[in-house]
């Protein structure tokens, strides 16, 4: 039997209009008015008032990570689980082989973590943290597996590439039409800041973001650019967090470059204030990279969205508990780095950029869902409420106003970055495929989730 939902608003990345969907299978047959004989035949699911989302896209998740000489408390199975519960039905996560380690290695490793595990759809991009002509040759292989983008680093000396390198990766990636994200810090002066640090005995939380600059991140990004230019290829800045490395963007493409924005909803809602806080547990918890930077930036980046030019928000979900965050107590350096939140992700767009005027609904829709499904391959398939698309739907009922607690959260992190947080409105009901898989907070049925073969680049 087919299933209407009847009364709802269906968003798309134009704007939003009353309509109703009629599901078939796994597919959207159709949307608008739905004729009466057609509707006899299905069940009927009353949504009305409500907004209706394409799924949305987690283009940036990492579960089941070894970093910091640990491992990421949320793996693929409670990872898609709080990324359901939350409205996103794909999440693009990243297979991280060793340096040394072929790409093919890395890729079957995420397989056997991911594969059968998840409840949510998701894909992979591949890093890349060396680069030689075996790994050049795996490139080919790569794309006819699915994958169709990659991530380098600028930072982190177990997983950085060096500028040569990278510009050969480019060049590689050119050839085939690839997209390859980049984390953006300047790694030396980092180092040596934080030696500067270590020096004056300066150990606790507050040194976090003082060794991390946000015009380092500007640098680096500054630098990809130049290289990306040489390449002529664009490029994915990924988790950008201020204004100043935002200029940077803007100034490449007034010289003709295409870049792509990613953002996170921790430098949307969050400030620097967070790492100032005298118990160390409490600071701790927010110790990401690149760090939460200031109001005004916060603000800048609102605008960003809300102008066009930051084109997706993820949420680099890198769960750790409050005992792991221990580690790092009298020595900053230790913290692992990282935040849950691929839970509230929708819920906080909303509540405090649609429900505040900082950004349209249609603005909303793109940055959750339409755009990340054309940046990484999975359009019209993803992304879009339309015949034929998947039946991923989020049912948002604007007057299900809730706090965020980590009680309530499907996450193992124990906490949440949001605790406490009211939202305007609610995550009601979430379809994956044509098949209720939330209702009402609560997760349903069981691990659905598929592996997603994406294509190329269409934004």
């Amino acid at each position: 039997m087919k299933t209407l939902l009847r009364g709802g608003f269906v968003v798309s990345g134009r704007g939003c209009r009353r309509a109703d969907v009629l599901i078939d299978g796994e597919k959207v047959e159709r949307v608008g008015h739905i004729p009466p004989a057609l509707a006899a035949q299905s069940k009927i699911v009353d949504v009305t008032g409500a907004m209706l989302f394409p799924g949305f896209i987690d283009a940036h998740t990492h579960f089941d990570l070894d970093v910091c000489n640990t491992t990421t408390i949320d793996d693929f199975d409670s990872g898609t689980k709080s990324a359901i519960r939350g409205g996103t039905t794909t999440i693009v996560d990243f297979a991280c082989p060793n340096k040394g380690e072929s790409l093919r290695y890395g890729l079957d490793l995420w397989h056997k973590k991911a594969d059968g595990n998840c409840w949510c759809d998701y894909g992979f991009h591949m890093t890349i943290d060396d680069w030689n002509p075996s790994i050049e040759k795996e490139i080919d292989d790569m794309y006819a597996e699915g994958i169709s983008s990659f991530k380098m680093y600028m930072t982190y000396p177990a997983m950085m590439i060096g500028d040569e390198a990278m510009y050969k990766a480019l060049k590689k990636l050119k050839e085939k039409g690839g997209i390859c994200g980049v984390h953006c810090e300047n790694s030396g002066v980092i180092n040596a800041l934080i030696e500067e640090k270590k020096a004056a005995g300066r150990m606790g939380v507050s040194s976090h973001p003082e060794t991390r600059p946000d015009f380092l991140e500007a640098e680096a990004v500054s630098r990809l650019l130049r290289i990306a230019q040489a390449v002529d290829i664009p490029v994915v800045i990924v988790h950008l967090t201020n204004a100043a490395t935002l200029s940077e963007v803007t100034a490449a493409r007034h010289r003709g470059q295409k870049v792509y924005v990613e953002t996170c909803p921790q430098y949307l809602v969050l400030d620097d204030s967070v790492y100032y806080n005298e118990d160390y547990s409490r600071a701790a918890r927010y110790v990401c990279a690149p760090p939460i930077r200031k109001s005004e930036d916060c603000r800048a980046l609102w605008a960003g969205l809300r102008k066009g030019e930051i084109q997706t928000v993820s949420t680099d979900h890198c769960a750790f508990t409050l005992a792991q965050k221990e580690a790092g107590r009298g020595d900053f350096t230790k913290i692992p780095g990282g935040l849950p939140g691929v839970e509230a992700r929708g819920e906080l767009v909303y509540s405090f950029g649609v429900a505040t005027r900082k950004i349209s609904l249609a603005t909303m829709c793109r940055v959750l869902s339409e755009n990340p499904a054309k940046l990484y391959g999975m359009f019209p398939r993803k992304g879009i409420l339309a015949p034929g698309a998947d039946a991923d739907i989020v049912v948002y009922d604007p007057q299900a106003d809730h706090v965020l607690r980590a009680e309530d959260m499907q996450s193992r992190a124990g906490y949440t970055p949001y605790e406490g947080f009211v939202t305007r409105g609610s995550v009601s009901q979430v379809w994956l495929r044509g098949q209720l898989a939330v209702e009402n907070g609560q997760v349903l049925g069981g691990q659905r989730g598929r592996y997603i073969v994406r294509g190329k680049n269409m934004l």
